[in-house]
């Protein structure tokens, strides 16, 4: 509506007008119609300039409001910002402190693990003193089994060690008979024609003799399949020159100790391998996994960081890899030893995943920076209801923390397809390439080193330089191949 100040002023410009129109009319005597065109003149002029003053005023009134409003929208930015910072260090806290209180549960988990394994030892002692005690003692012996404390098993044995003239004990009774009867129903299965005994033999001297073979298989970018880092696969070679896969006797070398050395040789070979393919690509990685028991091991892990801080400059592209079990039961010892990785530079990958329960914030502040999940397990449509998140996510959601998400044992085509789908950016597996041994000349940099020259190596300078004839035979090769690059490289491994 129009304002009633706006009314006044026209009624005052009319009659400004009009008075302008009957003074020349009056006085000045000129005629009617050209007073009447004066005052109308009069009268568009002053239009014009309220007309002009108007829109001045409003412009700079605008001008204010849109100056408030910027301050008021820079004051809430500030505010925003703010808020963001707390709870961002609110979130923090909160996650050290659930990892403070993981920590604390998994070491009171271990204690508790420890004592059942006392409690049992205790309940096994006493049940064969009990069967000594019923098969030799008069009636009234078992009083004194009554008042033994559990704490002191070794009590157990007083009572006989004191009466005056006792005959002799017979043996105890056989139980591990039983037990050998299962073993020799159910043998444990051969490896290559050999059982656990023979196997861990040749697990001996395929360490002393050097025969630890590295295999590479590649990993790719989806979808344009370019290779981009490599998984360092081990391979152990009997005295036959047969192969024998890690997941045969990984678990063996654990169990009798042995895994340390060879986690020092694969080291060792993925240090060497890793110069060798950096130059011709600066851009490429290799995964090396490591064991659990080496993490834990304050000796093995001492020589393992001492030829990793030698080889810092390798860090961005040597990946140490893990299993998930790995990192869902660090105790205190691996938890600083990975630190102690972390610290130097060195990045972290988890593989052997089994569920999609993952805690993306928790991880990336460990330092992994990747995670590899099978591609029947991304796919599957049983995870969406499993998992706190749905597979098609998991991606995107690991990208926020700087996880790359990995796809691996990819074997057919509408895999990638439908990984494609879920912003799946690397893939691995037989579709791309198996894992392929390296060249013999490659093989030989370290193939003719004994144990003790390696070791050697590692304390002198950190990793070994490829030998001549590896040096000399990639010259000679190089006229013969014609394709480049990656494709190349991948070739020639």
């Amino acid at each position: 509506m129009i304002r009633i100040s706006t009314i006044f002023i026209a009624i005052c410009m009319v009659l400004v007008a009009a008075s302008l129109g009957l003074v020349l009319y009056a006085v000045a005597g000129i005629s009617g119609t050209e007073s009447a065109i004066v005052a109308l003149t009069a009268l568009t002029f002053l239009i014009l300039y309220n007309a002009v003053s108007m829109r001045l005023r409003d412009r700079s009134d605008v001008g204010g409001q849109i100056a408030d409003l910027s301050r008021g929208t820079a004051d809430l930015a500030r505010q925003v910002a703010e808020f963001g910072r707390r709870l961002a260090a609110i979130e923090g806290r909160i996650a050290s402190s659930n990892s403070t209180n993981s920590d604390r549960i998994q070491s009171v988990v271990g204690e508790i693990n420890e004592l059942g394994g006392l409690v049992r030892q205790l309940a096994t002692t006493v049940s064969t003193h009990e069967d000594l005690l019923a098969g030799n003692a008069p009636a009234p012996a078992p009083a004194p089994i009554a008042r033994l404390e559990p704490e002191a098993p070794i009590d157990l044995i007083t009572p006989f060690e004191e009466r005056p003239a006792p005959p002799p004990l017979p043996a105890p009774p056989s139980r591990p008979a039983p037990a050998i009867q299962t073993q020799a129903a159910n043998p444990v299965p051969a490896v290559n024609g050999r059982n656990q005994t023979q196997l861990l033999a040749a697990l001996r001297n395929a360490i002393d003799e050097n025969r630890i073979d590295i295999f590479l298989q590649p990993m790719v970018t989806l979808p344009q399949r370019k290779v981009r880092f490599y998984e360092a696969v081990t391979r152990l070679r009997d005295e036959r020159d047969q192969l024998i896969a890690a997941e045969e006797f990984i678990s063996i070398a654990e169990a009798s100790g042995l895994i340390g050395r060879i986690d020092n040789m694969v080291m060792l070979r993925c240090v060497q391998v890793l110069r060798r393919l950096m130059v011709r690509n600066k851009d490429v990685g290799v995964f090396c996994n490591v064991a659990a028991s080496t993490l834990g091991n304050s000796t093995t892990f001492a020589q393992c960081l001492d030829f990793l801080e030698a080889n810092r400059a390798l860090a961005p592209s040597l990946v140490l890899e893990f299993k998930q079990s790995t990192f869902r039961n660090l105790g205190p010892a691996e938890t600083e030893n990975l630190a102690a990785l972390a610290q130097r530079g060195f990045r972290f990958s988890i593989d052997h995943v089994t569920d999609l329960r993952i805690e993306p914030r928790e991880l990336a502040d460990r330092g992994v920076r990747f995670i590899k999940v099978p591609a029947t397990l991304l796919l599957d449509p049983r995870q969406a209801s499993a998992s706190d998140i749905h597979p098609s996510d998991l991606s995107d959601l690991l990208g926020r923390f700087g996880i790359d998400l990995i796809a691996e044992r990819i074997e057919g085509e509408r895999a990638v397809v439908d990984l494609l789908d879920y912003d799946v950016r690397f893939g691995q597996g037989f579709l791309f390439a198996p894992p392929r041994p390296l060249r013999p000349e490659g093989a030989s940099a370290t193939g003719g080193a004994s144990p003790n020259q390696a070791q050697d190596i590692q304390g002198s300078n950190g990793s070994a330089p490829p030998s001549q004839g590896a040096t000399s035979g990639a010259t000679s090769a190089a006229p013969a191949q014609r394709i480049t690059g990656n494709a190349a490289l991948a070739r020639r491994i």
